[in-house]
């Protein structure tokens, strides 16, 4: 409009037209541009309707929020506010149920009443506007959809590529941007890389109860100073609606050694961004000044008193990754609901606050307190409770002589241990925990032992691949070198963050054994229990004991309970759910001796609810240091307990597939498998005397046929029992495009032959992958082997 009006020569019309007559060739020129540009829309004049979902009931609800939302503002109090955010979430999943039955209603009398259908229908839909034409920047009119499409294309790439430097957007790229960040988006658009563009772009980091987990790098899909701030953002903004002191407690950070030089992303930068954003809201942050073990996070928690934890760490992920670990004011990791309020909370708050960026801000602020020292000295003496200090059979109460047993035992103890962190963060800690046991000090497999991003004698940190971490090792022989060189029998591994223990232990062949995740929570397990019955000699007392593991972990110690007494419960898999169920039971007066899974996370001591590879290293050596003064080795102790309880023997794997459509229809297959609602009765030769599934609810082993743990339509979750006393589930990762199987044969106790139940177990697993997963068929990728 401009152009055109700067082409009239004003000074000459003024000569030969009034003031009127050009104020009337001004409005032919704006009306032109209007009618070319400017789309017309309809004014809807009539009066706004109730909408026809709304009945009586959600009308009384909604008068209700309101008087609440009321009382809430009038006086901000614990009660008013707890009663308002519950009627809204209440309200928000009425109408969400009455719109469905309202289409439903629709879609069911839409034969008896189409021109209700249709008008719903057609409310429904989006208008879309045309772009009639357009000109580019020469002044060019282009009006057909290529010649649009070109100019378009064409304006906003020179945004990104034009050498003129008015055309590149203003950024601020010194504090408040990660300028090796932009260089990475220009370089992709520069490179016309739509693929990675859209991978870094196309969508957002999903917040679940694990946090944020995703590599570092540039966009809203990976982790970054940005993202980092946002998601600390949310969940600032969503704790202040769930404890009215946040500003009074505070939270706690802590960061492992991960970095990603290439976009200048590392886990303390993230860390400190997401302090500055707490500090920047008036609430206390303790954050560490150095790298920690993930259990140190818990740990302050509870220590502390605090309302929440963050853990900036992707434990054993590869180097590209990192995440976002958050923990609750019961030092738990979140479950249900947390992980969706928060999300939701994040999706609120995307805009950074203008002092989330500021770093300069935590420099000297007293709402910032550094809590290394003090937890570094609290943890280690809460932790040697569980060091027993154990000679023969014989247990000594008293405090002076046990200490002095302790000298006499640990120090003096002749088996020897090699410790690798694998470059990750745990080998002083573990040192210390050794210490705080009065044990001598492991070897360190000196190329292994200091944090190193790159993770650069392994090919994956990863301690769930093949038989565990110590396969990564076996690779490079690091650690079994340097163990047949110092005389080492004993093998102790953690992954990056250290809150997972591997074991391998030298056999009497010379050969090594790594123990799976399974067996190392048959041996601590047993350890655990058979020292606190030592301490407690009162038969009654071991009605109040309980023990926990993952429902797809072994079931030896529902085994040991059964002959023992105590409680054993199973819980969903993640240790969120076992430190979540922890902390109940302690509040009720229990006593949580051990929790594990088999991906080798082991919850030896309740002061951390959450797998602690820091403790479990000590817990595993003075078990092993106790053990050598019987004659006896890790392995010839597992046989012991299997001999005694019955031989529990396992197999774990997975099959990769990055088709979600393929996953649903293996799984729908199997609740559909001989009709529609029936499951298989039988896998090849085996019999299936039961089906527990945990994305619809059912379970044929419960009276009701309703499944007792709790259930998700969102992920695929199937367990099988067999007659033969076998038990497989199958179940889809939440991380990864893997669908996981485990399958366990429990024998009673009594002298069963481990080879034939092997036997048995292998025909049983084979049977399983030939009818339920079909690989060839449904073209899966078996696990690397």
């Amino acid at each position: 409009m401009r152009q055109s009006l700067s082409r009239i020569d004003r000074d000459k019309l003024l000569n030969v037209e009034t003031v009127e007559e050009q104020w009337n060739r001004f409005k032919n020129v704006l009306h032109v541009k209007q009618d070319r540009y400017i789309p017309k829309f309809g004014i809807n004049r009539k009066l706004k309707k109730t909408p026809r979902w709304i009945n009586k009931d959600l009308k009384k609800k909604l008068q209700r929020k309101k008087l609440l939302y009321k009382a809430y503002k009038t006086n901000d109090c614990k009660v008013n506010r707890r009663a308002y955010e519950n009627m809204r979430a209440t309200i928000k999943k009425d109408i969400r149920e009455a719109k469905r039955q309202l289409e439903r209603n629709i879609a069911d009398k839409a034969k008896e009443d189409p021109k209700r259908f249709f008008q719903y229908f057609s409310s429904k839909r989006t208008v879309k506007e045309e772009v009639k034409c357009i000109r580019n920047s020469k002044g060019e009119l282009k009006d057909t959809d290529s010649e649009i499409a070109d100019a378009l294309n064409l304006h906003f790439s020179e945004v990104f590529t034009s050498e003129q430097v008015d055309n590149l957007p203003e950024v601020n790229t010194t504090t408040k941007e990660n300028p090796q960040t932009l260089e990475i988006v220009k370089k992709l658009v520069t490179d016309n890389n739509i693929e990675e563009l859209n991978a870094c772009f196309g969508s957002r980091m999903e917040f679940g109860t694990a946090g944020l987990r995703s590599a570092m790098g540039a966009g809203t899909s990976r982790m970054n100073d940005l993202t980092v701030i946002q998601t600390t953002q949310g969940f600032c903004r969503y704790l202040e609606q769930h404890f009215i002191n946040l500003k009074e407690r505070g939270v706690v950070i802590g960061f492992d050694a991960r970095a990603h030089p290439a976009s200048g992303g590392n886990s303390k930068r993230f860390a400190t961004l997401a302090a500055t954003v707490f500090v920047s809201h008036g609430v206390p942050v303790f954050l560490f000044s150095s790298i920690t073990p993930t259990p140190f996070v818990p740990y302050t928690v509870t220590y502390k008193k605090l309302c929440a934890g963050i853990m900036v760490t992707a434990s054993h992920n590869p180097k590209q990754d990192n995440g976002y670990k958050v923990y609750w004011s019961n030092g738990s990791q979140i479950i249900p609901p947390h992980d969706a309020g928060i999300a939701s909370a994040i999706e609120e708050n995307l805009e950074p606050w203008p002092q989330s960026w500021d770093e300069m801000l935590i420099k000297d602020s007293p709402l910032l307190k550094d809590p290394y020292a003090e937890i570094n000295q609290h943890y280690f003496q809460d932790i040697q409770q569980h060091c027993f200090h154990r000679q023969g059979i014989c247990f000594l109460f008293l405090k002076k002589l046990r200490n002095y047993v302790c000298l006499k035992i640990n120090k003096t103890s002749k088996v020897k241990f090699v410790h690798t962190s694998v470059h990750g963060v745990g080998h002083e800690f573990v040192k210390s925990s050794f210490k705080a046991f009065d044990l001598a000090q492991p070897y360190a497999v000196p190329e292994q032992k200091d944090p190193d991003p790159e993770f650069s004698t392994v090919k994956y940190p990863n301690p769930e691949e093949g038989k565990g971490v110590l396969v990564c090792i076996r690779v490079t022989t690091l650690s079994f070198a340097l163990a047949a060189k110092e005389g080492a029998s004993i093998i102790l591994a953690n992954d990056p963050d250290a809150d997972r223990l591997a074991v391998a232990e030298k056999q009497e062949s010379g050969e090594w054994k790594v123990f799976s995740g399974n067996e190392l929570g048959a041996l601590l397990g047993w350890w655990m229990f058979t020292c606190w019955k030592e301490q407690n000699k009162d038969p009654a007392a071991v009605k109040d004991v309980y023990m926990l593991a993952s429902t797809v972990s072994s079931k030896i110690l529902r085994a040991i309970a059964v002959k023992e007494g105590f409680h054993f419960e199973e819980t969903l898999t993640g240790f969120k759910w076992m430190g979540n169920r922890s902390h109940q039971l302690l509040e009720q007066g229990k006593k949580v001796l051990f929790a594990f899974e088999e991906a080798i996370g082991y919850m030896c001591s309740p002061v951390v609810l959450d797998k602690d590879g820091v403790s479990a290293a000590a817990i595993a050596a003075e078990m092993a240091c106790y053990l050598a003064t019987k004659g006896t080795s890790l392995s010839q102790q597992l046989k012991h307990i299997y001999e005694e309880y019955g031989y529990h023997i396992t197999k774990a794997s997975y099959f990769i597939c990055y088709d979600s459509e393929t996953i649903r229809k293996l799984f729908n297959r199997l609740r559909n498998f001989e009709g529609e609602g029936t499951y298989p009765k039988t896998c090849g030769s085996f019999t299936v005397s039961g089906v527990r599934d945990l994305t619809t609810g059912y379970d044929s082993n419960e009276s009701d046929k309703k499944a007792i743990l709790p259930t998700s339509k969102s992920s695929e979750m199937l367990t099988f029992t067999f007659s033969n006393g076998g038990v497989a589930t199958m179940r889809t990762s939440g991380t990864e495009p893997k669908i996981k199987y485990y399958a366990e044969i429990c024998a009673p106790p009594g002298n069963s032959d481990p080879e034939q139940l092997k036997t048995e177990l292998k025909n049983l697993v084979d049977a399983i992958v030939e009818d339920f997963f079909e690989p060839e068929k449904n073209n899966l990728t078996p696990q690397p082997q």
